[in-house]
This record gives C-alpha cells, sequence and structure tokens, in this order.
C-alpha cells in the first residue's frame, strides 16, 4: 500500500468517526425524545473538564526557575481570556493567544 493510499484511507477513516460521532446522538435519541439524565450531565461536566485538562497538560512544563519563568505562557493565557471575554469566539481565543504565544517563544524571550 502506497503512503499516499495509507494517507487517504487515514483521512476517511478519521471523517467517517468524526461524522459518526456527530450523528449517533440524532439517530440514538430522534427528535423530541429527552436523553438520560447521565448523557446530559456528561453533556454539561465534560466540555470544562476536557478543557482543564488541556490546560494542565499544555502548562505542565513550566520553569520558574529559569528564564523566562514563565512569563511566556502567563501571558498567553492572560491573552486568552482576555480574548474570550472582550469577544466569545472561541477560535479567535485559541489563534490569538497562540499567536501570543509564539510572538514572545520566538522574538521576545528569544
Amino acid at each position: 500500500m502506497t503512503h499516499g493510499l495509507r494517507l487517504a484511507l487515514a483521512i476517511a477513516l478519521m471523517a467517517l468517526a468524526t461524522a459518526l460521532t456527530r450523528f449517533l446522538p440524532f439517530v440514538v435519541f430522534g427528535r423530541g425524545r429527552k436523553p438520560p439524565k447521565a448523557i446530559e450531565y456528561l453533556g454539561r461536566a465534560l466540555p470544562p473538564a476536557m478543557l482543564t485538562l488541556l490546560v494542565v497538560y499544555c502548562l505542565r512544563g513550566m520553569d520558574f526557575s529559569a528564564f523566562p519563568f514563565g512569563l511566556s505562557e502567563t501571558i498567553a493565557c492572560a491573552a486568552v481570556a482576555a480574548l474570550h471575554l472582550w469577544r466569545k469566539n472561541a477560535l479567535i481565543s485559541i489563534f490569538g493567544g497562540t499567536a501570543v504565544y509564539m510572538v514572545l517563544v520566538q522574538v521576545v524571550f528569544a
């Protein structure tokens, strides 16, 4: 199997898995049918839990004992929070915070 074919197959499988996870709740619960309380709870609890895990994962390597003492990460987190409070748009917050972090790491504290 060639590299291109393997890549196309992987992309197709990822697209299928994404589509299934998006459409499966509509198939299982249908219109007008209320999902179980456990599913409603997971729908409320999982997004903040996953975001918390991502933040902890991203900030786990901060070094407060060496220059720049975690300033890049702290400033980028503040930028994400400020952008989200201002625009209330996840994409703007994520891309803006990433841009701020990259400028700090690549230019300011290089």
